[in-house]
This record gives structure tokens, sequence and C-alpha cells, in this order.
């Protein structure tokens, strides 16, 4: 039997930050993991680095290049010939962006002593895992921690089979070895928008069957709408208020009967995106055997700081409440890892942001208006559009906006929401003024680089109090 400190179970962003931040504070630590690529390699990353975040970001940029190569960059004065497509290249650029990414997470393994095991971990106890290696061979191990962050997989649609031919889930999205002529995606949420616009913006005639009839419910109402616009003006064809009545595959396609208000209708397509959501990867780790209580949903049930109902096992991340989100995952590692040493680490759960990567992107952090609304909080708004900032139309991408919610006595900044290009990388902004409760008077005053995207934000803050310069 091996004895460690803490034993991480999962080594996705949640598990594997758990087990560094754990050897950095001199814990003794193992990270067991049974992930293996297609070839049938033990990889680190999990999900997001091998077949999620990474990935469909390498093929999302890819795909924006060779879009706009096609289609806009006559407008610049750039005269191109023939663009053509390689896929198989694309393919492997992407694939080669995830091998070194994971590859470098082995080296940060082996640079903080963090024992790496390749297989299944099964909870024997509070302080004991069973691990089933890769060659069948079982070793147990022993800790005085047990931080679980197994992550999640993706959720089945009700009577339809994956077949992972015709009928495939995000995974098999990624690695799809033609443009399909016709592809179809039940989901209109960031992995069936993200994924379908990659293939849209490859040639393919892309089809989003939604079930509910709000488009991006979780998303600012007026944020949602005009992305919703803007999607359906880059050729996505969005159908709202679906029912799906039947799905069959042959080996060359498949069939799609759906019904709507409109009545029932009838799709041929060569692949279906099945994107309708991920669930909790809690199966097989013995749990309820053990005693750790799980809700009804498959989630482990934990307190704010992701402590379980036994004492010494903790998880983090898609197992449990909240988002599942990468970087919330890691966040809660950390934090688990720093308690475990005695430390007292928190997460503001208030302002996670939330991310889609389409063009333009959307991104938000906080509440939305609704939300105040139904709550009963008094807000001011100030809205700006990128049309009306010189950097965006310098880009070329003008579109969207960015749109700040403050309270209406104190003027603390509630909610952030933006829909426009690199909206990713200025929400982390927004982040930071929210955790250090900054007021929509403190971003107004805050000097911003000319010309940059970022006052897009700063004029925001001044529409707040209606005092904008540009518009």
């Amino acid at each position: 039997m091996k004895k460690f400190d803490v034993a991480v179970i999962g080594a996705g962003p949640g598990g594997y930050v758990a087990a560094i931040r754990c050897a950095q504070l001199g814990l003794k630590t193992v990270c067991i993991d049974q992930f293996r690529t297609v070839a049938g390699k033990p990889t680190l990353g999990g999900v997001c680095l091998n077949v999620g975040c990474i990935p469909s970001k390498a093929l999302l940029d890819s795909s924006e290049r060779y879009y706009h190569l096609r289609h806009q960059i006559a407008e610049h004065g750039i005269r191109v010939g023939n663009v053509e497509l390689n896929l198989d290249l694309m393919m492997a650029r992407k694939d080669r962006i995830v091998s070194d990414l994971t590859g470098g997470i082995a080296m940060l393994f082996t640079k903080h002593k963090v024992t790496w095991l390749q297989g299944q971990g099964r909870l024997q106890s509070a302080n004991e895992v069973e691990v089933v290696l890769h060659d069948q061979r079982i070793e147990i191990v022993e800790a005085e921690n047990i931080i679980i962050a197994t992550g999640s997989t993706p959720q089945t649609a009700p009577n339809i089979n994956f077949d992972g031919m015709r009928i495939i889930d995000s995974t098999g999205a990624l690695a799809l070895n033609e443009v399909p002529e016709r592809l179809g995606v039940l989901g209109a949420g960031a992995v069936g928008l993200e994924l379908g616009s990659v293939w849209s913006r490859l040639g393919s005639k892309v089809v989003i069957l939604q079930r509910r009839d709000i488009f991006l419910s979780n998303v600012d109402r007026q944020i949602a709408e005009e992305a919703h616009l803007l999607f359906q003006l880059q050729g996505l064809d969005i159908r709202m208020n679906t029912r799906i009545k039947s799905v069959k595959a042959t080996p060359k396609q498949v069939s799609v009967v759906y019904e709507d208000d409109g009545g029932e209708h009838k799709l041929q397509l060569d692949y279906l995106l099945v994107a309708t959501g991920r669930k909790p990867n809690t199966t097989g780790l013995n749990a309820e055997a053990i005693g750790l209580k799980m809700d009804a949903r498959g989630y482990i049930e934990v307190d704010a700081h992701c402590r379980t109902s036994l004492s010494g096992v903790w998880a983090v991340g898609d197992v449990v409440r909240g988002p599942m989100l990468a970087h919330k995952a890691s966040e809660e590692g950390v934090m688990v890892a720093e308690r475990i040493a005695g430390q007292l680490s928190e997460v503001n759960y208030a302002v996670i942001p939330f991310v889609i990567y389409t063009a333009p992107e959307i991104a938000w952090a906080g509440k939305t208006q609704e939300e105040l609304a139904a709550a009963g909080t008094p807000v001011r708004v100030g809205v700006f559009p990128f049309k009306a900032n010189g950097r965006a139309h310098a880009l070329g991408e003008h579109t969207g906006m960015v749109k700040i919610i403050a309270d209406a006595q104190y003027d603390r900044v509630l909610g952030v929401h933006i829909l426009g290009p690199h909206a990713s990388e200025m929400i982390a902004q927004a982040v930071t003024a929210m955790e250090f409760g900054a007021s929509s008077e403190d971003i107004a005053r805050t000097v911003h680089a000319h010309p940059t995207l970022s006052e897009a934000f700063h004029e925001a803050a001044l529409a707040v109090d209606r005092r904008t310069i540009h518009i």
C-alpha cells in the first residue's frame, strides 16, 4: 500500500491544478486518472485539454481565419488567390496543440514531484482508493485527504443512441475527417453554437435545433437577442421550440423528424451532433457504498468549501454544484489544496466569468438585468455599442456591445455583459472590478488606452450615469 497526504482522482483542470498546488504546499500527492487518447496513450488534462476547451478553440481560430480569408480580407485591400482548405493539416495543428499542453502538465507533475497513477480510482473508504491500472494490476492508495475531480461526460438525449459514426457528441465533432454538407446540432448552448460555427465557416449547412423557445436562457436578454440575430445572419439556421420525434442513422446519413409550432418536419443530415449538456462523472467511484452523500442528479454534495459528507474527502469541478467551467474547477482545486494545508482560501462564486467563444464572443459575469428585476433590485444600466468604438472598426469587427449594470443606490457593479470581439479577454477587467467591489464611477474614472476595445467598457460605465462621449 502506498501512502500519501493527498490523493486526487481525476487530472482535468480541477484535479491536476489541485495536485500541483498540494505539492507546492509540501503535501505528498498522487493524481489518479484513467483518461487515454484515441490511440490508447495515457494523457493528462482531462476532457478540457484533450477533447474540449483547447481543441475546440484551436478549430474555432482556424475556421475564423479560413472564413476571413475567403470572405472578408478583400476589404482590407488584400487580394489572395484560390483559398483551399486542408482539413487534415487543420486537425493535425489542433492535435499538436493538445499534445504540447498535455505534455506540459506531465512536466509540471515531474517538477513538483506529483505521482501519476494511470488507471481508474475507486473509493474504498474515506482515506483509501483502489486503483485499477491500465495493465489491470491493482494498487491501493492510502491518503489523509482525497479530492474527487472526475469531471463530466456528455448528456445523452432521450431515444437517441450515439453510434460514433453519424450520431456524434462533442468529441466526435472535433475529429471529423470531412466537412459535412449538412450538419445537425441538438442544443443551442455554448458547445452547440461553437462547434456549429466551426463547421459552418468551413462550408457546412448547419441546422441547430433548440428545445426551448428562449435563446441562451442564462444570458442577459438584450445580449442574447442581439447574438441570435447575428448568428442567423452568419448562416446558422437556429430553430427554436423543437421537439424530436425520431432519429434514424444509416451508414451514410441521419434522418431526424422533429415537431415545432408549425407542425412536423424532416431533416436529412450527414451528421447529427448531440450537444444537450453534460452530466457529472460519478459512476464507478463506489461513492454511495462508502456513505458519500449524493443528490438525485448524481452530483456530490459539498459545502461552500467543497467538503463532502465524509471527513477528509473533498470534491471539485463538474461533479459538484455550480457551473461546469474549467476555471471554476481550477479555483476550487486551489481552494481545497490550501484548506487542506491549513489556509482559509475562498472562491467567490458571484463573479465567475462565463464565455461562449463564437464570433462575436459572448462573455459575462455577475447578474443579468432580468435576475435583478426579479429580485426587485433597482439598477442603472449603461450600454455602449462596438459600432462607436474606433479599434473595433479598425479590426473590422464592430458588432455587439458592452453592458454594465450597477446598483441604483450605491452604484456598485452587479453585472457586466459583453457581445463583441475578444469579449473573453475583456471580461477579466469586469471580474477584477467586481471582485474589489468597484462602482461604475470607479471604472468611468479609470483611464483606458486609446484606441482599444476596452474603451467600450469605459464608455459603458460612463453610460450608467448618462455621460458617454461617443454616442
